[in-house]
C-alpha cells in the first residue's frame, strides 16, 4: 500500500462527512458537465473519492466507472451507490496513472480536484491522449495554487502545505497556475473548448482529444 493510499484511507470517513464548501460552484460544475454528456457515453471519473459526483452523473450516461487510490473511499462510495439505487455505476481501486492507461473504452474522462494531487500529470495526460479516441472529452476542475488572480492566498497556501505534510495532515500537492495547467493539457494533444473558474482558485476545463 502506498503512502498516498494510506493517507486517503485514513481520511475517508472524515472526508465523506465533510460538507461541500462552495455548493454553488459545485452545482455549476455539475450543470456544465452534464451539458457535455449523453445517454451513450461511457464515463471514467479519476479520483472519484466517496462517489458523490459519480452518483449524480451516472444516470445521465450508459456506463460510469469511478476509480480512486483509496479502497476505503470506494467502500463508502459503494455503500452510497447501493443506497441511492443508481445503476450502471462501477467503482475500482486504481491510481490516476493506471486509470489513464485503461481509458480506451471511454468517451469522457472526468478528473475533479485530483490532478494537483498527482506526481506525474504530464504522463497521465499523455496516456489519456494515447488511449482516448479523437473527439472524446477530458473534463477537469483543478485547484491552482500558483494562480496570480487569487492574490496573496497563493503564497499562504504554498507556505502551509509543507507544514501540514510534515504533520501528516496533507498529501502530495502540486502547484500551478491556470495558464500552466492549460498549457500542459494542450501540449498533451487536447484542444480546450471551455474554461471557467468556480470557485476562483479552481480551473474548470473541458478539452477534446484531437486527431493525430
Amino acid at each position: 500500500m502506498s503512502e498516498a493510499s494510506k493517507f486517503w484511507d485514513n481520511a475517508a470517513v472524515k472526508y465523506a462527512a465533510s460538507p461541500i464548501k462552495d455548493q454553488q460552484a459545485y452545482a455549476f460544475t455539475l450543470e456544465r458537465t452534464r451539458s457535455y454528456l449523453n445517454a451513450n457515453d461511457h464515463v471514467l471519473e479519476i479520483g472519484c473519492g466517496t462517489g458523490s459526483t459519480a452518483i449524480l452523473l451516472a444516470p445521465e450516461v450508459a456506463q460510469f466507472t469511478g476509480t480512486d487510490i483509496s479502497s476505503e473511499m470506494l467502500r463508502i462510495a459503494r455503500e452510497k451507490a447501493a443506497a441511492s439505487g443508481v445503476k450502471a455505476l462501477d467503482f475500482q481501486v486504481a491510481t490516476a496513472a493506471e486509470s489513464a492507461q485503461d481509458a480506451a473504452d471511454m468517451t469522457v474522462v472526468l478528473g475533479f480536484n485530483i490532478f494537483h494531487l498527482t506526481e506525474n500529470l504530464e504522463g497521465i495526460l499523455a496516456a489519456l491522449h494515447q488511449n482516448l479516441k479523437p473527439g472524446n472529452l477530458l473534463i477537469t476542475k483543478t485547484p491552482c495554487l500558483r494562480e496570480p488572480s487569487i492574490g496573496l492566498m497563493r503564497f499562504l497556501f504554498r507556505a502551509l502545505i509543507p507544514v501540514l505534510q510534515f504533520l501528516g495532515k496533507a498529501p502530495f500537492v502540486r502547484a500551478f497556475s491556470f495558464r500552466e495547467l492549460e498549457a500542459m493539457i494542450t501540449a498533451a494533444g487536447f484542444q480546450i473548448v471551455e474554461t471557467g473558474s468556480y470557485p476562483k482558485m479552481s480551473r474548470y476545463i473541458v478539452a477534446r482529444r484531437t486527431a493525430d
